[in-house]
């Protein structure tokens, strides 16, 4: 069973403004397929195909695979950024989500601000990242490809791709205005909340194995 596209988890026009359909025809069409059509290839090379994607990631850092790393993990980070958006429907935290980030940052106009802060001030390509830490949550980002799925304990909760390829349709190179109109208009909060169980990885996982044990 070969790695695949996984479809949008909604219409292409249905971010409206704050992310178009010709940046999901290029960042999800044409940037993601290439990581997924890269993986098969270097996975197969490698002797690693028929293993789920989480297991290709971990394999792949201990091997000093670094192309296949590379691949394998935007693959596993674009799947679950697709998933940390939704239509712009007014939706908020709620619940045990919404009380710990009462507890921790005061209130999400805070917390969506040390995200921004984060996403803007990463050097270079990467993701800014939502983890949960223990019984908490935690602001921090990764270079290039690097994902949660390679460090041990991080549990991914929401994500913003802060390579240029996700917003230079929309917003050229203005970076700080893409993270705060996705980050105050799209987020799928209740995706977000869900990942509280720490079971994010699991969310953006596939492969033969991810299937039968009934993580992807």
């Amino acid at each position: 069973m070969s790695f695949t596209l996984p479809d949008l988890p909604y219409p292409k026009d249905a971010l409206g403004r704050f992310m178009s359909a010709e940046t999901l025809d290029f960042h999800h069409g044409k940037h993601h397929k290439a990581y997924v059509d890269k993986t098969n290839q270097l996975a197969e090379e490698i002797g690693l195909e028929g293993r789920a994607l989480s297991e290709v990631i971990r394999a792949a850092k201990e091997k000093g695979a670094k192309g296949l790393f590379d691949n394998a993990a935007q693959l596993w980070n674009h799947s679950f950024f697709w998933q940390c958006l939704a239509p712009p429907e007014g939706q908020k935290p709620s619940g045990k989500l919404a009380a710990m980030i009462e507890d921790g940052y005061g209130d999400l106009d805070t917390l969506l601000a040390k995200l921004k802060e984060e996403a803007v001030g990463h050097f270079a390509s990467g993701w800014a990242w939502l983890v949960l830490d223990g019984d908490a949550l935690k602001i921090t980002s990764l270079h290039d490809a690097d994902t949660p799925v390679a460090h041990e304990g991080m549990k991914p909760l929401l994500t913003l791709d802060v390579w240029e390829h996700a917003y230079y349709i929309d917003y050229r190179n203005e970076r700080p205005k893409f993270a705060e109109s996705v980050l105050g208009n799209i987020v799928n909060w209740e995706f977000v909340g869900r990942n509280l169980d720490g079971e994010g990885v699991s969310r953006a996982d596939q492969g033969e194995k991810a299937m039968a044990e009934g993580l992807a």
